[in-house]
């Protein structure tokens, strides 16, 4: 199977690049075992790798990562990066295609490094999420322990209702590229005029902002990162101080156009439902405290199960868009308080009592500080939510609590569609 129209991406995608009349350089730096700069190979592709490789075996058990080929491909691939225990190369060619393998929907899919999935049958990505924090649970928190199956987004394209193009610093006052990172390229910008997993109406609003940037140009003395977020009733904002708004679950939240929140309202609901029964546990637990709260979305979203909540963020901008939230919805349960980094938990512990406590934390991707988890095994909750867009962090984290904590669910949701990503959801209850 050739790649046809796409195999100029190949050749050039990485590190690797195609000279017709004369053999490519090796780079100054590149260690020629166990194969020659550009040497093609034959290799059968066994997974996926948690950043959407092919990952394939050769010479024994030497390890080739293929990017765009898939499980049960043989494939040609032209290697550009022997690594001490591993080889990088570009895909040339599918000879034995697998049967998951789907035409890409967008024009420029292997050339964006946005997306890593879309040659992959939707029911298949799910299948590889699934494997894949299974792996990092089994490798990274050193625990084998059934994963459910992942939870489908209801949009696989046309989902997302924030993106952030970017584009470099103008040459002689002329912007090149509006998009975003190269596949492989280190900065390198691809323009991107479409983008069919933002929203219509982000699809809409994108070339008229393209155009004014286009023509302002001389303005900007460097590179700059554009906003597009799409609002409840369809508003574009694109500035970060824009108040944008969005409903989930029958409450209205509003936050700033810049700050964090979940970009896929589509598969939401049923995302903060899920995180509310388990922290709820059917009404076994009083107390409920959202330990990174943000604007508040889980708290607010979970506080008709609880006698009372508690939202802690250390940013107290946050802080007062969750409490204008909660005043809003005409949720009165629910207290939000800036909390210090180094004790985040004092502001309840006199006041809630730990037994009758869920706690649930969605930290950054970096996960959790070991201050932080150290402070949530002593304050003690019965149990512990823990969301996460980084199954790598989160499992480094769980194995830092199982001292003190023991798993009992593992719940993958999709909110991210032909991208490696996925948010997970783990519970964990208190060894007594």
């Amino acid at each position: 199977m050739s790649l046809g129209g796409k195999r100029e991406f190949a050749l050039i995608r990485g590190h690797s690049r195609l000279f017709f009349n004369a053999m490519p350089r090796p780079p100054r730096k590149f260690h020629s075992v166990p194969f020659d700069y550009h040497e093609e190979i034959e290799l059968t592709i066994d997974s996926l790798s948690n950043l959407g490789q092919g990952v394939g075996r050769t010479n024994g058990d030497w390890v080739v990562f293929v990017p765009f080929s898939l499980p049960g491909e043989r494939v040609r691939a032209r290697v550009y990066r022997n690594a001490p225990n591993y080889s990088e190369a570009d895909l040339m060619e599918v000879l034995e295609p697998s049967p998951e393998r789907v035409e890409p929907f967008c024009r420029l899919f292997g050339q964006c490094g946005g997306c890593q999935y879309q040659h992959l049958s939707y029911d298949a990505q799910l299948v590889w999420k699934r494997q894949q924090v299974e792996e990092v649970l089994q490798h990274l928190a050193d625990l084998s322990f059934p994963v459910n199956p992942v939870i489908a987004s209801p949009r696989q394209d046309h989902y997302r209702s924030k993106i952030t193009p970017h584009f470099p610093k103008p040459r002689q006052g002329k912007i090149e590229s509006i998009g975003f990172l190269l596949n492989g390229r280190g900065q390198q910008i691809i323009d991107v005029p479409q983008c069919p997993i933002a929203s219509e109406a982000i699809n809409e609003r994108l070339p008229k902002l393209r155009k004014e940037v286009h023509a302002n140009a001389a303005d900007f003395k460097k590179g700059v990162t554009l906003l597009l977020r799409e609002a409840a009733d369809g508003r574009i904002c694109t500035e970060g101080f824009d108040v944008c708004d969005a409903e989930v679950d029958g409450i209205r939240f509003e936050f700033p156009a810049g700050e964090f929140f979940q970009n896929n309202p589509h598969i939401l609901p049923a995302f903060t439902t899920y995180v509310a029964k388990q922290a709820s546990s059917d009404g076994a637990f009083d107390y409920l405290v959202d330990a990174y709260c943000g604007s508040g979305l889980f708290c607010l979203t979970a506080s008709k199960h609880f006698k009372e909540a508690a939202g802690i963020e250390i940013s107290e901008a946050a802080i007062d868009w969750a409490r204008r939230n909660a005043e809003q919805n005409e949720i009165t349960n629910c207290k939000f308080q800036a909390g210090d980094a180094h004790a985040i938990f004092d502001t309840v512990r006199d006041d809630f009592d730990p037994t009758r406590t869920a706690v649930i934390i969605d930290p950054p991707r970096k996960g959790s500080t070991p201050e932080f988890l150290d402070q949530l095994m002593t304050f003690g909750p019965a149990r512990v939510v823990y969301v996460s867009c980084n199954p790598a962090t989160q499992m480094r984290d769980l194995k830092h609590l199982a001292p003190a904590y023991r798993l009992i669910d593992v719940q993958p949701f999709d909110l991210f569609p032909q991208t490696r990503h996925l948010e997970c959801v783990v519970t964990l209850e208190k060894i007594v």
